[in-house]
């Protein structure tokens, strides 16, 4: 500890840290633009100036040293702030909207700039997921720190100089037409509104309206956990009952659950597990739930591709039931059927839009909602979210274990598939079944996990480039480990592009905490024993694992180029 000074207060504070996180932590306002807590500091925007010792300095880069003397706020740090703000919105009309540059501009009392705008700058609309307007961006760099240092993906970075100097890929081709994963991390950081996800409000609200439709909406196991922040609830903040209440309040007619098919995708994938194990497959398997990592392994590791569980993701697998089995028993015209889909996830936007994705004979998911666009349809259909009452959902695809609930947390998918995988191999209902090994926020985590009396070795990676690390350990050592979940999201879905914001270590954990005791609350806790899910076998799907499931929810990839697709 050392002795320091914050507007004539002596404090004692912790070495090693940066004036910003020290002034944050003792509820110190000092406002930023460019800084976040995930990334390193770069002091590009220059709002966080204090004063330290007499020198006006950036406090997201200077440490706080013994006998410092700060000063957070006078005439002279205000003078500056604005001015700094003033020249960053300069050429960007965002100063109404809704984001973080437009509330600080509030907040420090600007209405506009008084430096003129220079010239138009590029939009990006070639991408399924992902929007860019870089007559919005103000340069701060989150994004490009987030795609290179976070998932290593490298899609976006700085170009030209000067007033020129924009965001932009790689040699100015759309997200869409280069080596891009969608999977919206830049858009979950954006603090002016130049990235945000592909927008599917208009086309979902239409389809709810058309008396000729029936619209039927699927949730994703972290949305429960998170749809709440964005009707101002504190993170962590478990929803299940009142998301379901809004959705009907919305108008979809039919309001099912991802989780449901999260349990599916987990007997299949647990059948195909054992099935490698005992007949000397391809190993590790690979999870294959999280569709900016399967773009990810598509562009950069391509050999890896036979080590991917064939089973589609939870999303997907829904969307193909939706107008196969479940429009089977509810005697429905599955040409009416619009299938929507409540995701914590930009890249599921290009997911549903993959030209494989349509086993149900039409397009299996119509329509995807980020958390965010549907917490903008409750706003806007005036809905007051807190008070709403608790509904369940709706019978036949609405069902679903503990274990499909954890899927929303890194390890979840991992944890979901030793509990089924160790009943089924052990041939009865075991008590045990938490594997407490495979949970927390290491960026890879490892176990060997007693199945039967047989060791397996499971690894565990969340965020594209904890991913690659993994990889390449694969490659250079194929037999280390039997099955492995990669999450292309820091935290897996809980910390997905499409979830509100902020989204930051601190509150993914809560999210998380939050599906945990979801899990620990529910009788059901294991995928195979959900009755919806007997049931679906016994009636239209047969054996897991065998001819009409692979048929209808299991699919394969392919190789991409990885400068782009």
């Amino acid at each position: 500890m050392i002795n320091i000074a914050i507007n004539g207060i002596q404090m004692q504070v912790e070495e090693g840290k940066t004036i910003l996180e020290t002034c944050l932590k003792h509820n110190i306002d000092v406002p930023y633009l460019c800084w976040h807590p995930d990334l390193a500091a770069q002091a590009r925007c220059r709002i966080c100036i204090v004063e330290a010792n007499g020198k006006m300095i950036t406090s997201c880069n200077t440490k706080v040293q013994e006998d410092m003397n700060i000063v957070t706020e006078n005439e002279e740090i205000i003078k500056a702030r604005k001015l700094n703000l003033e020249l960053l919105i300069a050429n960007h009309d965002i100063i109404n909207e809704n984001n973080e540059v437009a509330e600080l501009a509030k907040k420090l009392g600007i209405t506009e700039s008084r430096f003129d705008k220079l010239h138009d700058k590029s939009v990006d609309s070639t991408s399924a997921a992902i929007y860019r307007d870089n007559n919005k961006c103000i340069l701060c760099g989150r994004c490009v720190q987030k795609c290179q240092e976070i998932q290593s993906v490298y899609a976006l970075g700085f170009a030209n100089r000067g007033h020129y100097t924009e965001v932009t890929s790689w040699f100015d081709h759309g997200l869409g037409e280069v080596a891009c994963t969608q999977c919206g991390q830049c858009s979950n950081i954006c603090p002016s509104g130049a990235i945000t996800e592909v927008g599917s409000i208009k086309e979902v609200m239409d389809a709810v309206k058309d008396p000729d439709k029936v619209v039927i909406v699927q949730t994703a196991p972290s949305i429960r956990g998170t749809l709440g922040e964005t009707q101002g609830m504190p993170p962590g903040s478990l929803v299940t009952g009142k998301m379901v209440s809004a959705l009907r309040r919305i108008g979809f007619d039919k309001v099912l659950d991802t989780d449901f098919t999260a349990d599916l995708t987990i007997v299949e994938e647990g059948t195909e597990l054992i099935h490698r194990i005992k007949n000397k497959g391809i190993l590790p398997m690979i999870t294959s739930c999280s569709p900016g990592w399967i773009k990810f392994i598509e562009h950069f590791f391509p050999e890896l591709l036979p080590n991917l569980s064939t089973c589609k993701s939870p999303q997907q697998m829904f969307g193909t039931l939706a107008k196969t089995y479940y429009a089977e028993k509810n005697n429905m015209d599955p040409s009416k059927i619009i299938s929507v889909s409540i995701m914590p996830c930009t890249a599921k936007k290009f997911e549903c839009a993959r030209p494989e994705m349509d086993d149900s004979g039409f397009r299996d998911v119509d329509y995807v909602l980020t958390t965010r666009e549907t917490g903008k349809i409750i706003s806007a259909e005036g809905i007051d979210f807190k008070n709403l009452p608790d509904e369940s959902f709706d019978p036949i695809m609405g069902s679903s274990s503990g274990a499909a609930a954890i899927f929303g947390a890194t390890g979840g998918v991992m944890e979901a598939a030793l509990r089924t995988a160790a009943d089924i191999l052990e041939g009865k209902d075991l008590e045990k079944f938490e594997y407490t090994a495979v949970r927390g926020q290491e960026g890879i985590k490892e176990a060997a996990v007693e199945v039967a009396g047989m060791k397996i070795n499971v690894a565990i990676a969340h965020g594209l480039e904890n991913a690659r690390r993994l990889m390449e350990t694969v490659k250079e050592n194929p037999s280390k480990y039997h099955f492995i979940e990669i999450m292309a999201c820091v935290g897996g879905c809980v910390g997905g592009g499409g979830q509100p914001m902020p989204t930051n270590s601190e509150v993914i954990r809560k999210r998380s905490g939050a599906l945990y005791n979801q899990d620990k609350n529910l009788e059901l806790r294991k995928s195979h024993k959900n009755p919806e899910i007997i049931q679906l076998y016994k009636d239209f799907l047969g054996e897991a694992g065998g001819h009409k499931a692979h048929e209808l929810l299991h699919t394969k990839y392919t190789k991409r180029n990885v400068f782009g697709d």
